[in-house]
């Protein structure tokens, strides 16, 4: 063992790496990165490590001293350059050689900030997995060796098998669909303009340039103020819909020929239901975010729903786990394993949503129609300190249980009523409580907040903080 390496507290996340650069992440820290994920690696046998980076400013200093740890702990190294974080996980996937893969991106998060998201053979590499690597960091203790370095150009290999979601779907009306594209200065850019010349249809791109700065717009769709200008575009081109990415491209958002947006269990619920007319009986598993009116839908579709705990690695391990061909989350992270690998990839979703529509022989506009209005809250989010937040989500679940109250606690507390249902739960990554409740009427919403407020307050907590 030599010299280690102690990183920021606040970096090491549930689901991946994240920072600040210049206050809590550097360069230091991605080559400390780098040797700690090749020992583990080259000690589980493998050898070849695939590396990836997205648009922003950071990412190549980033990339560079993480290639450059990598190497120092004997790991071979393909560097597959810019792209969609999906593209790393295809890369890693499809590539016979290669035993693991590192994406350097921030995602949806500022500017500023930027992070790592990894994969070890075929496997989400998140929780214990990533404080290991910090365990090991802080004790030096790490192999070492001579790894080498190549580029692979993957990205006509991952748009090629993007085209394959469209496999068996009528050609002619795929051509006559008509669609918007918003990449949000993105990593996903040169992607999508590859895949749209690619595919039958009339495409209509917005922001496809890679800009680290995200002039136009912050690339998060899951925040509906980042749709306009896609729904500017549908509108001003009547197309049929738009969709749209976060900074990483592993997410998905969707507005509709009319404008309106498809949230991520809506879309959701319309995959569904396009897989379970091929796969009848399927198993779909969704977060504790979504609504009930997916739940219900998978189950009328003659589905199993099931709902997991929130985050993408959760769910794509609970995927593995029951062999489920269809997974996806509330925040736009869709996961098709039926003819893809199970991981998340937004562009491929934005291909089997034309899928979808062509086999269900309805635009997107009217399946969209066809799912019940609910009336819900955003997410809620409010600051509680660290050491406080899962011990106040326990109060909250211990005196829910002792009321006898009907409540799925596998990721926070999601509680049922007559009214419909509220959800409390702790976020994994950050200093944060989060809340969210649904009813098919105002009145019986407003019921369920307040039944979230009393609970907070029994607690000695209150939404006054919002995050």
């Amino acid at each position: 063992m030599g010299e280690g390496h102690r990183f920021d507290p606040t970096i090491l996340r549930e689901y991946d790496i994240r920072g600040v650069v210049g206050e809590t992440l550097g360069t230091r820290d991605a080559h400390a990165i780098g040797r700690s994920f090749a020992t583990v690696l080259r000690r589980a046998g493998g050898r070849k490590v695939a590396v990836g980076r997205d648009g922003r400013l950071s990412s190549p200093m980033l990339e560079q001293a993480l290639v450059e740890g990598l190497a120092a702990s004997g790991a071979d190294v393909v560097r597959i350059g810019l792209g969609p974080t999906p593209m790393l996980y295809f890369a890693e996937a499809t590539g016979q050689d290669v035993d693991g893969g590192i994406q350097v991106t921030g995602s949806h998060n500022p500017p500023d900030h930027n992070g790592f998201k990894m994969v070890l053979r075929g496997r989400p590499f998140f929780g214990k997995d990533i404080a290991r690597l910090g365990t090991m960091a802080a004790a030096g203790d790490w192999e070492r060796g001579g790894g080498h370095c190549c580029h692979r150009a993957v990205l006509e290999g991952y748009v090629d098998r993007l085209l394959q979601g469209l496999a068996g779907v009528d050609p002619d009306r795929l051509a006559g669909l008509r669609i918007g594209w918003d990449a949000g200065n993105g990593a996903a850019g040169p992607a999508v303009e590859l895949l749209t010349a690619k595919l039958p249809g009339e495409h209509h791109l917005l922001f496809t340039e890679v800009d680290g700065r995200f002039p136009n717009h912050h690339p998060d769709p899951t925040i509906e103020a980042n749709l306009a200008d896609l729904r500017a575009l549908v509108l001003r081109e009547k197309l049929d819909f738009g969709v749209a990415f976060d900074g990483d491209a592993d997410r998905i958002g969707a507005i509709d020929g009319t404008g309106r947006v498809i949230w991520g269990d809506q879309l959701l619920s319309i995959f569904a239901e396009d897989l379970l007319r091929r796969i009848p009986n399927a198993t779909v598993i969704a977060d504790v975010k979504a609504s009930r009116a997916l739940f219900d839908a998978v189950a009328g579709l003659g589905g199993r729903p099931l709902m997991w705990k929130s985050g993408h690695s959760l769910i794509k391990s609970r995927m593995r786990e029951t062999g489920a061909p269809l997974g996806g989350e509330m925040s736009g992270h869709v996961f098709f394993a039926d003819d893809y690998f199970g991981f998340d990839d937004g562009l491929y979703a934005a291909v089997r949503l034309m899928a979808a529509t062509v086999r269900l022989g309805k635009s997107l506009t009217e399946l969209r129609a066809a799912i019940p209005e609910m009336v819900n809250t955003p997410e809620l989010r409010f600051q509680v300190e660290e050491a406080r937040k899962f011990a106040a989500i326990e109060e909250v679940r211990a005196r829910l249980a002792a009321s006898g109250a009907q409540v799925v606690d596998i990721d926070g507390v999601r509680v049922t009523t007559q009214d419909g249902w509220w959800l409390l739960r702790a976020s994994n990554t950050q200093e944060v409580l989060t809340a969210r409740a649904e009813s098919e009427t105002r009145e019986g919403l407003e019921r369920l907040i307040g039944q979230i407020d009393e609970q907070l307050a029994l607690s000695g907590l209150s939404r006054g903080r919002q995050a």
